[in-house]
Formats: C-alpha cells, structure tokens, sequence
C-alpha cells in the first residue's frame, strides 16, 4: 500500500518528467479497489466497467497535473470515475433506444453467482445512481462520509440523506424479498 508520500513522489514523477511506469503504479495499486467500485455502480457490467476504469485512468493521466494533493490520489480517482459513470448515465438517458433493443421483463437473465449475490445485485438496482454510489462508498469501500463528500462533490447533508434513503430502500426491498434481520 502506497503511503501519501510515496503517491506524492509518484505524481511528482509523472507532472515533471512525464514518467509513465510511475503512473503505471498508481494504476496498479488503485486499479482493484477502482475496478470494484465501478462493478458494482454498473450492477454487474463487465465490459461497462472496464470501459469506464479506462477512461478513468486515461482522465486522471491526462489531468494529472491539475492533482493538487489536498486528498489522496484514490479520493481523486474515484471522483474521476463518478464523473465518468454518471456521464455515461447522462448519455444512456440521451440515447432513445430503438424497440428491439428494449429488454424484455420476461427474458430471464444468465447467472453464475448465488441467490443472495443476485438478490443483492436486484436490490442495488432499485437504488438510483447516486444512491447507489454513496451506499456503495461507504459500505463496500468503507470511506467516512467527509471522503464521500469529496469524492461525490455533494453536499454532506446531501449525502446523510441519500445514504439514508438507500438504507431505507434496502431494508424494504430484502424485507420484500423475505429476508428479515
């Protein structure tokens, strides 16, 4: 694990010299925790997440220069990446999609993951995106709601209340599902 300082040398590395394999280890240590998070913002899309960690390590290479060291360089990244998600949300909702391209609800969806995985994918699907990010910043990646309120760019009552909201969301739909506590 790299500590503020190392990633300071890093970057320093990167602006100064245009050092890539510097970079490259900026990307290998945030490249799992980065690639988590994104997964289960696009509930499970794999080619989805893999498009947006690229343009998310391609934004923040690009910008690098503009880091100016005030949070970590992880707090950045995942700020670049809820850009780049909810830019791609923006797009989708733009984009009229034509009726053969419409999912049926009949059609039933491959699975190779368990009933509770599956369960909790369903449920993380009723959240809206930005329910969905704040719930999964705190309990999947276990960041403080100060972090949040970094990487989120939102207000920190903003973000008390969709992650109560989303909690609230939750229990309702696993309580539907039959799951009590």
């Amino acid at each position: 694990m790299l500590t503020k300082w190392d990633e300071l040398k890093l970057i320093a590395q990167c602006v100064a010299g245009d050092d890539r394999r510097a970079f490259e280890r900026l990307v290998v240590e945030y490249n799992d925790d980065l690639r988590r998070f994104i997964l289960n913002l696009t509930l499970g899309d794999a080619a989805l997440t893999d498009d947006l960690a690229q343009d998310t390590f391609l934004k923040a290479y690009l910008s690098i220069k503009s880091f100016k060291g005030l949070s970590r360089f992880k707090t950045w990244l995942f700020r670049i990446a809820c850009n780049e998600y909810y830019a791609h949300i923006r797009r989708l909702k733009e984009v009229r999609l034509e009726p053969s391209c419409v999912v049926r609800d009949d059609c039933e969806a491959p699975h190779d993951g368990t009933d509770a995985k599956m369960d909790l994918q369903a449920v993380l699907a009723s959240l809206n995106e930005k329910e969905r990010s704040v719930l999964l910043l705190f309990y999947m990646q276990d960041y403080p709601l100060k972090k949040i309120v970094e990487i989120t760019g939102m207000p920190e009552g903003t973000v008390k209340s969709l992650l109560s909201r989303a909690k609230k969301k939750l229990e309702t739909e696993l309580k539907n599902d039959g799951y009590e506590r």
